[in-house]
């Protein structure tokens, strides 16, 4: 007899979301659970829950800019789909800023296709305060590069007006995609062929895109929803260009003050010269060079320019020996200052001088006596961590010709120990000391400046990602400083990321401000390194969790090297064992 009873249909393991059903969005900036409509976009869930954020460190009430989603950064367009954690952010988040300067170069963007229909937008560098930026000719010369067009203030106050009138008609965002067939020709056709090129070397099938009231270009991250948000900016007639001005952080209604910073930029048109010996012109023109096997070419010829610029700061030495007896080397985390400190060492052993390198982390106080900072923590970056008057002291002395005990600082046990290390300058002798305070005039200012010349290090990167995308020195220095923490420091790529907000802080108070007191400047950077440091970087980045606070940085930049073509592990072999870039990936061989 056949069983004509029905069995139970199996209970699904889990509930697909339809169109009709509510999802669940835990809101971490109210700390609530509110439910929200399948399809709903972020920017109308903000509406009703979010409409504001508050800046963690003042208080302020700002707008909202964007949004994370479970750690990874979205647009407002975004729609919710399945229940999710949401933090909208605003200006004082990192991911927000970034957001915020990118919709404001498109509106420059806008403005200068409108004024200079025949002129190119270059994003050159960061400045204090802003975006150094150019306008190039639609033609280009023999070996690559673009003649300037040279920009009155006129003009530039033109542009800033035109910029005012295009935020105040709170004109949308748009985002879509294109095929990279379609892309290249496009941006060839807009003059901007570092873009096509950047497109070319990837080789995506398709490319997203952004629209501003007709204008069609690439922003490497999320934009703002509309224009009206960028209502804080300004421009700066700055050398041939302009500086694209930012709001303060903490002071959002106010900009950030201008510097003009003539070595440090004369110090980047210096790199943008060895990119163009180079033939690269951006970082298309440097994924093609590695994908045609010509990097070991690239490799020796950006060494030898680094020895170069060494050998000539030591000739600057050599030319004052009569006077100079101490050589102080300063400059950012990650910069290569021990390295640099090193590499100067043996150009003036050439030139027949003597040169003695130590430290100035050998005049730290006593733990104990270490100042705090405002959340009661050890302030290790502190000028007044260090024994003022113990380097005053020694310093003079032997200046004097006078014999000295040089202090050893033990950073286990936090404390100063002596071991017999005594030191004289005669007269062939050179002192070379690095430290973050060495440009800084107060470290000892009980010492006849006039027997002091000061360098200052850091990896000063201008070569972009294409026309109106620059690459951050700073994540080009959190790239180096990953990697070797991971291999020599023990210290996880995630503790690298959470820690780099408190040493930039540091760097913005103790460094940057005393970067023009520098003799001489030592651009660290590597045309090549971009390419290194993917190939180490990429695995430290891969295994941090999605649950942890430092995802969301490690996603951008996995997305930003997701735009660089690696060295592989024969190429690395090429870089040869005196490199900066040995520093921080190992097999370095300078010893003193």
């Amino acid at each position: 007899m056949e069983n004509t009873e029905q069995k139970a249909s199996p209970k699904p393991a889990f509930n697909i979301k339809s169109a009709n059903e509510d999802i669940k969005v835990n809101c971490i900036n109210d700390g609530k659970r509110h439910k929200a409509e399948f399809g709903m976009s972020l920017l109308d869930f903000s509406a009703k829950w979010c409409p504001r954020v508050k800046d963690p460190r003042t208080g302020a009430s700002l707008p909202v800019l964007a949004a994370l989603v479970d750690h990874e950064l979205k647009e407002l367009s975004y729609k919710l789909s399945l229940s999710r954690e949401v933090e909208f952010i605003g200006y004082s988040n990192p991911e927000g800023r970034r957001c915020y300067i990118r919709s404001l170069v498109f509106v420059l963007q806008k403005a200068i296709r409108e004024l200079h229909p025949d002129k190119i937008l270059m994003v050159e560098h960061s400045l204090p305060g802003g975006l150094y930026c150019e306008l190039a000719l639609d033609k280009m010369y023999e070996d690559g590069t673009r003649p300037t067009h040279f920009l009155t203030d006129a003009d530039v106050d033109a542009i800033a007006e035109r910029m005012r009138e295009i935020v105040k008609a709170d004109l949308p965002f748009i985002k879509g995609k294109i095929l990279a067939e379609e892309a290249i020709p496009l941006f060839e056709g807009q003059g901007q062929t570092s873009k096509a090129q950047l497109l070319k070397s990837i080789g995506r099938f398709n490319w997203s895109v952004y629209s501003l009231g007709g204008v069609i270009d690439t922003f490497h991250g999320p934009l703002l929803p509309s224009t009206g948000l960028l209502t804080v900016f300004g421009l700066v007639p700055f050398g041939r260009g302009f500086c694209l001005q930012m709001p303060q952080m903490g002071n959002f209604q106010s900009l950030q003050g201008y510097h003009r910073q003539s070595k440090m930029s004369d110090a980047l048109g210096e790199y943008r010269n060895w990119c163009t010996i180079l033939g690269i012109n951006g970082v298309g023109d440097l994924n093609t060079t590695i994908s045609e096997g010509r990097v070991g070419t690239l490799i020796n010829i950006a060494e030898a320019l680094h020895e170069r610029k060494y050998a000539q700061i030591a000739d600057q030495i050599y030319q004052k020996r009569s006077n100079i007896k101490i050589v102080f080397i300063a400059g950012p985390s990650s910069s290569g200052k021990t390295s640099s400190s090193l590499r100067l060492a043996i150009q003036c052993k050439v030139l027949g001088l003597n040169p003695k390198v130590i430290e100035l982390d050998n005049y730290f106080l006593n733990r104990e006596q270490t100042p705090k900072d405002e959340f009661g923590n050890y302030d290790f970056e502190s000028l007044y961590a260090m024994d003022l008057e113990l380097l005053d002291n020694q310093l003079n002395a032997l200046l004097r010709g006078e014999r000295v005990e040089i202090p050893y600082f033990n950073f286990k046990k936090g404390e100063r120990e002596w071991k017999g290390d005594m030191m004289k300058l005669e007269d062939n002798d050179i002192l070379i000391m690095e430290g973050i305070h060495a440009l800084n005039p107060e470290m000892v200012k009980g010492v006849d400046s006039t027997k002091i010349f000061r360098v200052y290090v850091s990896a000063l990167t201008s070569l972009p990602l294409d026309e109106n995308n620059n690459i951050s020195t700073s994540e080009n220095r959190l790239l180096r400083r990953m990697v070797r923490d991971a291999r020599v420091r023990g210290i996880t790529p995630e503790d690298t990321i959470l820690r780099w907000d408190s040493v930039r802080r540091g760097e913005t108070k103790n460094i940057f401000p005393f970067q023009e007191n520098a003799d001489a400047i030592f651009n660290s950077a590597l045309i090549y390194e971009l390419p290194l440091l993917k190939y180490h970087a990429e695995p430290l980045l891969l295994r941090i969790h999605p649950s942890s606070p430092a995802y969301t940085e490690a996603r951008r930049l996995l997305k930003f090297l997701g735009y660089i073509t690696a060295l592989s592990p024969q190429e690395i072999q090429f870089i040869p064992p005196t490199s900066i870039l040995r520093e921080f990936i190992g097999g370095q061989s300078l010893k003193w």
